[in-house]
């Protein structure tokens, strides 16, 4: 999926480019668009997550911290997008989307073996975001913009509810979540369609972590004060 999305990229930025030679009449594509009230449209990306870690004021030393190694992995992300248009340079979006995501925590403080130090956290995150969006004017068949809002986020595989915990190899966390986000990219206008490469930033604003249960071993969330995700996007728009 990941050299899919690079090799669309690249062939349809190429193409965009190829629309401006410098000797050639420049076209402007889908001039209508910028007058319509309402859009839509849907997105693929990929991501990547991390987790901002808080170490427990009784948990964590100084140097099991630095021990607290994150392995994180590439995930996916889809969804659709909705638009209402405000002002000329001023829109209203509605972004909802889905996003796997892929974690492992490697806790130093743990010497016994790997299966107890490491704890692999899957995470697929619904997430709502209102978003304000402020684009410049267009340059023939091209537009930037940057964006941000607020968001709803709920996590399928939070685990939060299981009684089970760490003492069985399940990390728990929490199932609804919000966050903050901004994003920047190029709209790109073709004579079918809209492209928009764009980059993302999302930061949670709460504690995502739940506490293992009193009879378990501080060794793995009783070392740990919070947990929150923060993520890098890339995507592909298509409107």
């Amino acid at each position: 999926m990941k050299k899919l999305l690079a090799f669309l990229l690249f062939t349809l930025t190429i193409s965009a480019f190829g629309q401006f030679r410098p000797n050639s009449e420049k076209v402007w594509h889908r001039e209508e668009d910028d007058d319509k009230r309402f859009g839509w449209g849907y997105f693929l990306g990929t991501n990547i997550m991390s987790f901002k870690v808080v170490p427990a004021e009784e948990g964590l030393s100084e140097q099991d911290m630095i021990y607290l190694r994150q392995e994180n992995k590439m995930g996916f992300s889809v969804g659709l997008m909705a638009k209402l248009k405000l002002h000329n340079n001023l829109d209203l979006k509605l972004e909802p989307g889905v996003h796997f995501a892929e974690r492992n925590l490697y806790f130093g403080n743990i010497e016994t073996n790997e299966t107890d130090s490491m704890r692999a956290v899957k995470s697929t995150y619904i997430d709502i975001p209102f978003i304000l969006k402020v684009h410049g004017d267009r340059w023939v068949n091209t537009r930037p913009y940057l964006q941000g809002g607020l968001g709803y986020t709920m996590n399928l595989q939070s685990n939060e509810k299981k009684e089970e915990d760490n003492q069985d190899n399940i990390f728990r966390m929490k199932t609804h979540n919000f966050n903050w986000q901004v994003e920047a990219g190029v709209e790109i206008y073709f004579s079918k369609f809209k492209l928009t490469p764009a980059i993302k930033g999302i930061f949670f604003f709460n504690n995502e972590l739940v506490q293992d249960n009193p009879d378990t071993s501080t060794q793995w969330a009783g070392s740990l004060k919070s947990l929150s995700t923060r993520g890098i996007f890339f995507s592909l728009k298509f409107e």
